[in-house]
């Protein structure tokens, strides 16, 4: 399953949309909503959730889009999908609240349960990341900017860089960063610990604890486009779409396979 190269700037082109309108939000005053499960919820997940949603109703109308703003679709209508979009409008919206900057715009395409194109778009300072499964994946600093081709850090030297709180870490996190030896520790929101991994600049991201499948979907492809990887504490790859629940479960993010990850679980 492939995208044309008009698609694909299309995709592109709507992950850009939704980031001004995100942006548009950000500049004010805004209220925070909470929903059932007490994420949080503002005007900015709901305009980029529309800008997205719609375009690519209008691109592929063959294909389902699936995005957490709307993702009340019953499992008996999910099951039978074997190619859609899956968004995350505004990903880190507990950081956009905070006004860190650390949030993205994720747009992936699934197909047979794998993520075979990922879009990210980080609103606040224009650069954008994508990938295709047998693409590559690639990067552009601004609107407009050349791609700039992505690979993974392989053999890393120490000390690896490795995504994690500095705080408020849960055990499971901490014994295994314990087992890792000389790291460095980076803090960072959404999915563009993924993306940094993908250009070299990140090593590992462990993550013990629920997300969505909307949160890893796009960066993955990303990733995995670049040379990484991203496994369940079994080793078996992530999929998507083949449960009920939309819930992860624990699984880390590496840019180089190699590396010995199970012997830190």
């Amino acid at each position: 399953m492939k995208l044309t190269v008009e698609q694909r700037e299309a995709v592109i082109a709507l992950a850009e949309l939704a980031a001004a309108a995100i942006l548009d939000v950000y500049a004010e005053d805004f209220t925070v909503e909470h929903k059932a499960d007490a994420s949080p919820l503002t005007r900015a997940d709901l305009a980029s959730h529309r800008i997205i949603v719609d375009g690519l109703q209008k691109l592929t109308p063959q294909w389902p889009v699936l995005s957490e703003e709307a993702a009340d679709i019953p499992w008996l209508t999910r099951q039978k999908w074997n190619t859609y979009w899956l968004v995350d409008p505004l990903d880190g919206t507990r950081e956009f609240v905070k006004r860190n900057d650390e949030f993205s715009v994720n747009i992936a395409l699934i197909h047979e349960h794998e993520s075979v194109v990922g879009v990210v778009q980080q609103p606040t300072t224009g650069e954008l990341w994508f990938g295709a499964k047998g693409e590559g994946a690639f990067k552009r600093a601004h609107c407009g900017d050349v791609n700039r081709p992505l690979r993974t850090r392989h053999a890393p030297e120490r000390p690896l860089h490795v995504a994690a709180s500095r705080s408020h870490r849960d055990p499971r996190t901490q014994a295994m960063l314990e087992k890792m030896g000389d790291i460095a520790i980076v803090a960072l929101g959404s999915s563009l610990k993924f993306c940094r991994i993908a250009e070299g600049t990140l090593d590992v991201y462990p993550r013990f604890g629920p997300t969505s499948e909307w949160d890893t979907a796009a960066g993955q492809c990303v990733l995995e486009a670049a040379g990484g990887a991203l496994f369940a504490p079994s080793g078996k790859p992530f999929r998507y779409n083949l449960h009920d629940s939309l819930l992860n479960g624990d699984f880390i993010a590496l840019g180089d396979a190699g590396l010995p990850w199970q012997d830190w679980l």
